[in-house]
């Protein structure tokens, strides 16, 4: 299971290929928000997303001899993963939604991966998944449940940790845009070892909050629909088998956001602090913004910036500051 041993492990593995992110302020922002506001910029990783942490990680653990990979994604895990087996030198097939956006099936390709669509409203990208991989003789490194995967992307929480310390962070709380719970598990596993003054709490498009739902109820509760946000990068059915106890023991309540408030984050980010966030990967920001509950200190991760020119030209239109 993934430990802090395992993602110390993966941040060495990661030295020299991932970008250490940084920890941005903007003044404006927290005049906005009634709070300061740290933002920790994944959208600037390699294939703009903390993805490629966990994709590099995953790849570069698997045994010698290993044929190519094979994962399923709306676009970050999938760019993460090609780019790591395209490092590797390894055969690598994406099985990704026919609506995920164009900018993220055209990259997925470029990297070298081939690429497979399906209908997400009416197909289980699991089975599909799994049937892929054993038919084509390849290893299935999931977008969330898996041990080495969450390492990767549990060291953004050893970053942080670093971060938060040179910038005088004596205590705060870190909002992770989620998912599955993969990039959330591992930095609430991280900070537990590293930073345990600093709080965990799961954020999450309306009508697609899972994780908030379950920190609530105890159990692993599912999403009613798999379409239907315009954050589509952390609309996944339900928190991970392996992440949610981790969610569980470590995090505090989720926060949920709605859609115009999640653009109107990505267009806040755009004016303030000139980086391109996707809706999906500005939800925490979201909630650090228009969210009164919140400590005085807020750290949150900016977890994507692979959003279509036309919808990013849009929502700076809609939503500009």
């Amino acid at each position: 299971m993934t430990s802090i041993a395992l993602i110390e492990a993966a941040a060495a593995r990661l030295a020299g290929h991932a970008r250490v992110t940084p920890l941005l302020n903007a003044p404006l922002l927290d005049r906005i928000a009634g709070r300061r506001i740290f933002v920790k910029a994944e959208c600037l990783q390699w294939t703009g997303s903390f993805k490629f942490r966990g994709g590099w990680s995953a790849v570069s653990a698997l045994p010698p001899g290993t044929k190519g990979v094979m994962a399923y994604s709306s676009g970050n895990h999938a760019q993460g993963v090609a780019l790591a087996a395209h490092h590797h030198g390894l055969e690598c097939v994406i099985l990704m939604p026919a609506d995920a956006p164009a900018v993220k099936i055209a990259n997925t390709r470029t990297y070298g991966a081939e690429v497979v669509l399906y209908d997400r409203a009416t197909e289980d990208r699991d089975a599909i998944g799994e049937n892929l991989a054993a038919t084509r003789g390849l290893a299935l490194v999931k977008p969330f449940d898996d041990p080495q995967v969450i390492a990767g992307q549990g060291t953004v929480g050893l970053e942080i940790a670093h971060q938060a310390a040179e910038a005088g962070i004596s205590a705060a709380t870190v909002l992770t845009c989620c998912g599955g719970g993969g990039l959330t598990a591992g930095i609430a596993l991280a900070l537990e070892a590293r930073a345990p003054h600093l709080s965990v709490r799961p954020c999450e498009p309306g009508g697609f909050d899972d994780t908030a739902r379950s920190l609530i109820s105890g159990k692993r509760e599912r999403n009613a629909t798999a379409t239907g946000s315009i954050c589509d990068a952390i609309v996944t059915p339900s928190p991970g088998e392996i992440t949610f106890p981790i969610l569980h023991r470590l995090c505090g309540p989720g926060l949920v956001v709605t859609d115009d408030e999640a653009c109107r984050a990505v267009a806040l980010a755009f004016h303030h602090l000139r980086i391109v966030l996707e809706p999906g990967g500005a939800v925490a920001l979201a909630a650090a913004l228009f969210r009164q509950d919140l400590p005085d200190t807020v750290i949150c991760t900016a977890s994507g910036g692979n959003v279509d020119a036309a919808l990013f030209t849009d929502i700076l239109t809609r939503f500009g500051a």
